[in-house]
C-alpha cells in the first residue's frame, strides 16, 4: 500500500529531518568553499503542503520568487524546486558574482540569473546527495531551470506533472547565516517524491 505525504507521523518526519540535516552540512559546506564566506545552515524545517496550497509556501500567494527546478532521476523519481524570496536571490547573487547585490527581480539578467542557478543547484544537489547517500540508492538530477514569477504561479507550474501522481510534498524551511551578518537569509526545498519513490525512501530508514 502506497503511502500518502500527508500520512506521515513524527517518527517519519523526524527521519526525515535528519537526512536533511545531513544535506544542509553538505550545502553550507558547498556554499562556503564556493563564496570564500562562512555559510552555516540551521537544522531544516519540515512542512507538509497540499499540492492546491504550494503558493503559500513563502507566506503569500502574489510575492515574486526565484524558483530552480531539477528532476530526480535513478532510483528514485520525482522533483525538487529550490525556492529563493527576493532578498536571499539578492545576497547570494550578490556574494556569488562579488558586487554589489542587485535589485531583485529588475536587474536579474543572464549572468544574475546564472549564478543564481547555481546557488539553488548547489543546495539542491546538497540535499539530494545526502539522501542518496543515507539511502544507499544511486539518485540523479537533470540540469537545473530557473522561473523568476509569483509564488502562486511559478509554484503551480513547477508542480504540475507531480500533481498527477501526487496530492502534496515535502518543505525543507532553510535558513542560510553568512559570516558574522546579523540578518539571515531564508529558503524553502520542495522534495516531491512520486508514491513509489517515497515508499522506498521510508523503507530504507525503515520507517515504512
Amino acid at each position: 500500500m502506497m503511502i500518502d505525504v500527508r500520512e506521515l507521523g513524527p517518527l517519519q518526519l523526524d527521519g526525515l529531518r535528519e537526512v536533511a540535516n545531513i544535506g544542509a552540512g553538505h550545502a553550507a559546506t558547498a556554499m562556503s568553499q564556493l563564496t570564500g564566506k562562512q555559510i552555516w545552515i540551521d537544522v531544516p524545517q519540515i512542512r507538509i503542503f497540499g499540492i492546491e496550497d504550494v503558493g503559500r509556501v513563502t507566506g503569500t500567494d502574489t510575492e515574486v520568487v526565484a524558483a530552480v527546478a531539477m528532476q530526480m532521476l535513478g532510483d528514485l523519481a520525482g522533483r525538487t524546486i529550490q525556492i529563493f524570496p527576493g532578498p536571499t536571490a539578492s545576497r547570494l547573487t550578490g556574494i556569488l558574482l562579488q558586487r554589489k547585490e542587485p535589485a531583485f527581480p529588475d536587474d536579474f539578467g543572464e549572468m544574475e540569473q546564472s549564478a543564481l542557478k547555481e546557488a539553488g543547484n548547489i543546495v539542491g544537489a546538497a540535499y539530494l546527495n545526502a539522501l542518496s547517500d543515507f539511502l544507499g540508492l544511486m539518485l540523479l538530477t537533470s540540469v537545473p531551470g530557473l522561473a523568476i514569477d509569483q509564488a502562486a504561479a511559478v509554484l503551480r507550474s513547477g508542480t504540475a506533472g507531480v500533481a498527477e501522481h501526487s496530492d502534496a510534498l515535502i518543505c525543507l524551511d532553510t535558513v542560510f547565516r553568512i559570516d558574522s551578518e546579523a540578518e539571515p537569509v531564508r529558503a524553502h526545498f520542495l522534495l516531491m517524491p512520486d508514491p513509489a519513490s517515497l515508499q522506498v525512501i521510508l523503507r530504507a530508514i525503515h520507517l515504512a
